[in-house]
């Protein structure tokens, strides 16, 4: 299979010193767990992957194209959820006013996106969400488990269609049980033919819900102790 993602002496630094790097790898499994405690420049390498940030030196190339140079390329064939000050959501709107916003934001600007109807949003929720129920158009975001919020959002990123879906902070799901579902889900997305790279603090020490094998990992870094 070839590499959705080869890197090859990747890094950033800031005015603070190193960000993350340097790091030689290559995704080619369908789920890929990328490994690294909160400072170790988690954050930061998903969105370089994603062609939303640059790299300060190596080379980098997804999805066949090169980054930073095809970064508006890259984009548009990548997804991205669970990131904090990017695709947080709005705790007093309505989760169908969520997906309307991110529709109009697909749409062509002269486009009317008409108000989102609990029949739309269950079909644009439900491959994400899969047996678990799909909430009412009406619902109010701070009404929903944390489960559901995080699903919703890795709904939003999905409208798009990504060939890559990047998914931040496994660990932000606080409750176990809650992130086990999204595990399970971000395994189905995967095995439904989108690459799934999703950050956590550790490595996985079994197999996640739903997936028949154990993710591949990617270590930034270590937990210091």
């Amino acid at each position: 299979m070839q590499p959705v993602i080869s890197a090859e002496e990747l890094s950033l630094t800031a005015a603070r010193g190193r960000v993350y790097g340097p790091l030689s790898f290559t995704v080619k499994d369908p789920l890929t767990v990328l490994c690294g405690p909160a400072g170790s420049g988690r954050t930061s390498l998903l969105l370089t992957l994603s062609g939303r940030m640059k790299a300060g030196s190596g080379s980098l190339e997804v999805l066949g194209a090169a980054l930073p140079r095809d970064a508006r390329q890259v984009q548009k064939q990548t997804g991205i959820a669970g990131f904090s000050g990017i695709d947080d959501l709005e705790p007093g709107v309505t989760a169908g006013a969520a997906v309307r916003e991110r529709l109009a934001w697909l749409a062509p600007w002269w486009q009317f996106v008409p108000k989102v109807s609990d029949r739309q949003l269950a079909r644009v929720c439900s491959p994400v969400f899969g047996s678990l129920d799909v909430p009412a158009a009406k619902t109010v975001i701070w009404d929903l488990g944390e489960a559901e919020q995080f699903l919703l959002r890795i709904s939003l990123a999905m409208l798009s269609r990504p060939r890559i879906l990047f998914v931040d902070d496994l660990e932000q799901v606080h409750s176990s049980q809650a992130r086990a579902l999204v595990e399970e889900r971000l395994a189905a997305i995967a095995l439904s033919g989108t690459a799934v790279v999703a950050g956590a603090a550790s490595v996985p020490t079994q197999p996640w819900s739903g997936s028949e094998t154990e993710p591949a990992t990617v270590l930034i870094a270590e937990e210091s102790h």
